[in-house]
C-alpha cells in the first residue's frame, strides 16, 4: 500500500501540477482529520464514531481569472483532472482585478510554536467514561427529569498552505470537548439548558462532574419563567452571552463588509466606537488558544492588535483582495477551506475586563434584566439594529430575583457599544471571550 502524503507535500503537489497545466500562478490548502466522538444517555452508549479525512483545494490564476475546485480524494488520477478542470474553469472565468495571490514581502518566513497539538488521541474507553460521567452527575440533581445526553470529542487536524508565490507552511492542532444537556419540569413547565467546554488539550478541561451539575444548575433556574413589563431599562448580559456583541462587532469591521459599504461602523475608523476605556484584543499566538494561528489563510504573518484601544476602532480585518480594494495592507486575517476564496477572520478574541465585579455591576440597577440566554439572530449589519428574544433573570433594587422569559430585547449596536460597561469576570473559554457587561437604556418587550 502506498504511503500517504503529508498535507503540505498534496498541496505542494497541486500547485506544480496546475503550473505546468498552463496556470500562472496557485495556491492550494490540504487538511488531514482525524476525530473520534461519543454520545452517551440515559445511562448507555447511543453513538462511537471515529472518522479520518483528506480534503484538498485547488486555487488557480490564468492572469487574473481565478478558479477554485476542491476534493477529498488524493489519489494522482483525481488530482489530475482536478488541476485540468481548475484551469480550464479559470480561462473562462470573469477577468477579477483585484485577484490574485500575497505579494511575496509579505509572507511570514517565521512560525511561532504555540502549543496546539497535544498529540494526545484517547482511547474510546476513556471518553465513555467522562460521557457518564458528566451524565450521571447531571441526573444526580434533584429536579431533573429527562436527559438529552453528554457528549465527548477529539479532534486532530493538519492544516497546510503552499503557493507559487514561495510559500510554505503547515501546523497541527487537536482538541477536546465534553458537554451535557439536561431537562427539568413537565409538561408545558419543561426547560432545557446544558454546559460544554472546549481545549487544545485534554487536560486542560474541567472534569465531567463540574460539566454535569453545570448543566444541572444552570437548567434548574429556568423553571417557573414570570413575564417583564414592556420598558426601557438597564440589562446585564453575563458573560457567556455578552461575547455575541463582539461578533456583531467583528463583522461589522470585516473587509467585505467596508468595501461593500454594509456594515454600520463603514465610517469608524479612527473614531470612538465604545466607551474611552474600552479595549478590545485580538491575539493570534495565545498559546493553546482555540484560535490561535502561526500564519493566515494566504501565507501571511499573524500578530497580536488592539481592535479596538481607548475606544478607537483602529483596524478593519482584512484579506488580500479586500485590502487592495480599500488601497491598504492586508491585516493577516485570512481563513480559507477547500472551496472558497479566503475571507477575514479573527483569532483569539476578547474583551478586557473592568474593575467591578457583576454584582457591583447591578448594584444600583432598581429594575432591570440579567441575560443569560439569547435566541435568534435579529441583527441589522446595515443599521447596527438590534433585536434577540433572550431569557434570564429581573435585577430589582441590585439583586437577581425572578427567572424571566419570552421576551425580547431591542437597541442599536451603536448605542450599545458606546454605553458598554465591562465587569472584571472575563474568562478565557471560548476563543471569543468576553466579561459579563451592563448596557443602559435597553428597550425589553415583555407583556
Amino acid at each position: 500500500m502506498t504511503e500517504q502524503k503529508k498535507p503540505l507535500d498534496l498541496a505542494g503537489d497541486l500547485v506544480d501540477r496546475a503550473l505546468k497545466a498552463g496556470a500562472d500562478s496557485a495556491d492550494a490548502v490540504a487538511f488531514s482529520d482525524t476525530s473520534l466522538s461519543v454520545n452517551w444517555r440515559m445511562g448507555a452508549l447511543e453513538e462511537l464514531e471515529r472518522s479520518e479525512s483528506t480534503d484538498l483545494g485547488l486555487r488557480v490564476f490564468v492572469g487574473q481569472r481565478m478558479a477554485i475546485v476542491s476534493t477529498t480524494d488524493p489519489s494522482d488520477s483525481t488530482l489530475g483532472e482536478l488541476v485540468e478542470r481548475a484551469v480550464a474553469m479559470a480561462k473562462i472565468a470573469p477577468e477579477d482585478k483585484l485577484a490574485g495571490l500575497a505579494e511575496t514581502e509579505l509572507l511570514a518566513t517565521e512560525f511561532p510554536d504555540l502549543d496546539l497539538d497535544a498529540n494526545d488521541e484517547p482511547a474510546p474507553e476513556r471518553l465513555m467514561a467522562m460521557a457518564q460521567e458528566a451524565e450521571d452527575a447531571a441526573r444526580s440533581v434533584e429536579g431533573i427529569t429527562n436527559t438529552e445526553g453528554a457528549s465527548t470529542g477529539w479532534h486532530r487536524i493538519t492544516s497546510a498552505l503552499a503557493a507559487s508565490n514561495g510559500f510554505q507552511g503547515s501546523h497541527s492542532g487537536t482538541s477536546s470537548s465534553i458537554s451535557a444537556a439536561v431537562i427539568a419540569g413537565e409538561g408545558l413547565g419543561m426547560e432545557r439548558d446544558g454546559d460544554y467546554r472546549v481545549a487544545r488539550h485534554m487536560e486542560d478541561l474541567p472534569s465531567p462532574a463540574e460539566i454535569g451539575a453545570e448543566a444541572a444548575r444552570r437548567t434548574l433556574l429556568k423553571l417557573n419563567p414570570k413575564k417583564l413589563p414592556t420598558k426601557a431599562m438597564p440589562i446585564v448580559f453575563d458573560d457567556r452571552n455578552a461575547r455575541s456583541l463582539l461578533g456583531h462587532f467583528i463583522d461589522a469591521i470585516s473587509g467585505p463588509a467596508i468595501t461593500r459599504g454594509t456594515s454600520f461602523l463603514k465610517d469608524s475608523m479612527g473614531k470612538g466606537v465604545f466607551g474611552s476605556g474600552i479595549t478590545i484584543v485580538e491575539d493570534p499566538h495565545r498559546q493553546r488558544g482555540l484560535r490561535s494561528r502561526p500564519f493566515d489563510g494566504e501565507g501571511l504573518e499573524t500578530r497580536a492588535n488592539e481592535l479596538i484601544s481607548g475606544g478607537e476602532l483602529t483596524t478593519w480585518l482584512l484579506d488580500c483582495r479586500s485590502a487592495r480594494q480599500l488601497e491598504l495592507a492586508p491585516t493577516g486575517h485570512a481563513t480559507r477551506g477547500t472551496s472558497g476564496s479566503p475571507s477575514p477572520s479573527p483569532a483569539n478574541l476578547w474583551l478586557e475586563p473592568g474593575t467591578e465585579t457583576p454584582e457591583a455591576l447591578m448594584a444600583d440597577i432598581k429594575d432591570g434584566l440579567y441575560v443569560t440566554y439569547l435566541i435568534g439572530f435579529g441583527v441589522n449589519g446595515v443599521t447596527g439594529d438590534y433585536s434577540r428574544g433572550a431569557a434570564g433573570f429581573r435585577i430589582q433594587n441590585g439583586e437577581l430575583t425572578d427567572t424571566v422569559s419570552e421576551i425580547t430585547i431591542a437597541g442599536n449596536l451603536i448605542d450599545m457599544y458606546a454605553n458598554l460597561i465591562p465587569a472584571n469576570d472575563l474568562q478565557f473559554l471560548f476563543g471569543t471571550d468576553s466579561p459579563s457587561v451592563r448596557i443602559d437604556g435597553m428597550t425589553v418587550a415583555g407583556v
